[in-house]
């Protein structure tokens, strides 16, 4: 496919709204971002390096886009939105389209049809409802395990160290077939997948670790997805040793630090907000719907960056070939198709439909398995817990960004 080199710089761009806008609560996007949403569905925005691109935040008009074959994820489009300078430096954003590259955003993220539809058809059926619904008493015996570590540390203690980060990197690491007597190995390379000084030489140090780990499993098998990848496509020549490394890479990094930043952030929301939290102590069947509104709220993922690989009539608008497009998860997630509640955290209204785990191709593949950890969570919180509350103000604590995703450093609790 021939690559569109049209520019996004227009005149007049100077004046319109900037983006990214930071956040200034850790679990909310800024306010600022429901106003992006007062020029209607779909708008324009001016990056830092000058570009504009269209800024979609009608549900309906994201979904269509997400969904359309003249979108595409491919990075090397030369207006490809990218929300940071950082970012250009680091191999993950500046080549994940290109095959022969591979690395962590080279499988599944950044490749479009017909190589993303082969990548995924392999791993979907190992994350249907009934597949992940197996790893349940595994998942709620790492929870116990991991609350049962903070309770006997005393209070304060810290969550983070304790419960979100360790209950998703031990299921993630369960399901894939990753010792997690090894996280002091992969755990500081994820995160410095992120940094770019550090990036390049991660992605070597992480690649070799896991390249290691599957030539291990293909002498001397285990259980894990890993495994079962050798013997049901390696095996068959369906799949290579370096994309299987790809695909463990992928969701080893990106299964962890989504879920993990959203039982903190989520805690922490719901810890501002007391009679919320007080509401799951009460009624712990209210937890599923509470995730979906947690979800909702604290819209993790921002948005994606898409371009226009043709022009595309949609809205009142035509988004030319070329065209750099941003689909804002924050800005649908206000929208009142989705709640009647925008700005507001109520773990009694659910959302309808909302836009956290994205939409068509590109859909979270482990949407399923996210959900159960965070159900299991969050109902082993509020029982084990009830009396949970903050051990500092929320605004001294330390944040940091993996990407674009919003972390916290420590949680420090009482009970």
């Amino acid at each position: 496919m021939a690559v569109p080199t049209k520019t996004t710089s227009e005149p007049g761009s100077s004046e319109l709204p900037s983006y990214p806008i930071p956040r200034e609560c850790p679990y909310r996007p800024s306010p600022q971002t429901g106003r992006l949403r007062e020029p209607g569905p779909i708008s324009k925005v001016r990056l830092y390096d000058g570009k504009v691109a269209w800024f979609v935040t009608g549900p309906t008009e994201a979904r269509a886009l997400l969904a359309d074959k003249r979108v595409s994820n491919r990075s090397d489009f030369p207006n490809y939105p990218v929300m940071d300078e950082r970012h250009t430096r680091m191999r993950a954003t500046r080549e994940m389209a290109k095959e022969e590259e591979g690395g962590f955003a080279g499988a599944l993220f950044g490749v479009d049809p017909p190589e993303h539809t082969r990548q995924r058809q392999m791993l979907v059926p190992r994350f249907t409802v009934r597949r992940v619904a197996v790893l349940r008493p595994e998942i709620e015996r790492i929870v116990e395990e991991c609350l049962d570590e903070l309770v006997d540390e005393g209070a304060p203690g810290d969550l983070v160290s304790t419960f979100s980060t360790p209950v998703p990197t031990r299921v993630v690491c369960a399901y894939l077939g990753v010792p997690y007597a090894d996280r002091a190995i992969f755990e500081p390379l994820a995160r410095d997948l992120f940094e770019p000084e550090r990036a390049d030489a991660a992605m070597e140090w992480l690649t070799t670790y896991l390249t290691d780990l599957v030539e291990a499993r293909r002498k001397q098998p285990a259980t894990g997805l890993i495994d079962d990848l050798i013997a049901s496509q390696v095996a068959k020549g369906n799949l290579t040793i370096k994309e299987l490394v790809s695909f463990a890479m992928a969701i080893l990094v990106a299964g962890t630090i989504t879920t993990s930043s959203i039982i903190g952030l989520g805690t922490l929301a719901l810890l501002e907000h007391p009679d919320q939290y007080r509401r799951l102590v009460a009624d712990p069947d209210l937890v599923p719907g509470a995730v979906e509104e947690m979800l909702r709220y604290i819209s993790l993922v921002e948005q994606l960056a898409r371009v226009a690989t043709e022009d595309i009539e949609i809205g009142g608008h035509v988004i030319r070939a070329g065209d750099g497009i941003l689909v804002s998860f924050a800005g649908a997630n206000l929208d009142p198709s989705v709640t009647s509640h925008p700005d507001l955290l109520d773990v009694t209204r659910p959302p309808s439909n909302h836009l956290a785990f994205s939409y068509g191709i590109h859909h979270c593949l482990g949407h399923n398995l996210a959900r159960l950890e965070l159900d299991i969570a969050f109902r082993a919180l509020v029982r084990r817990l009830p009396d949970l509350r903050l051990a500092v103000p929320a605004a001294s604590l330390p944040t940091y960004q993996s990407g674009d995703v919003q972390r916290l450093a420590c949680l420090p609790v009482l009970w």
